[in-house]
């Protein structure tokens, strides 16, 4: 069985799975968070499926540069371009879906 098999991000990637499309290009894909924990909460996943950003940094540094840039884009146009970054890596840390993922946080001032 792939990696990428039942994967909720792969399936939103390919359209099999609704999301709200923020961005997309040949590299990645970004839409809006379902349970979103400020006024902008957006998820940018690579959409060649890797199970974490530190398989992302080992296997595609650029991949990762250009997740960090695309964040960059989304909060100059939905803020003023102030923006958290947040990978969760491990199921210690919180991730959940075990596809790198990228959440994007802005569009208000945020706590620490």
């Amino acid at each position: 069985m792939s990696d990428s098999e039942g994967c909720l991000f792969c399936s939103i990637v390919k359209g099999e799975v609704p999301s709200t499309k923020v961005y997309e290009d040949e590299q990645v894909f970004a839409f809006e968070d379902i349970a979103p924990k400020a006024k902008v909460h957006v998820l940018i996943v690579p959409k060649k499926h890797v199970a974490s950003v530190a398989e992302l940094a080992d296997s595609d540094s650029r991949t990762l540069a250009h997740i960090v840039d695309v964040a960059r884009d989304i909060a100059r146009e939905r803020y003023n371009g102030s923006f958290r970054l947040v990978f969760n890596t491990g199921a210690d840390a919180g991730q959940t879906v075990f596809h790198a993922h990228a959440h994007v946080l802005t569009g208000e001032v945020l706590d620490e």
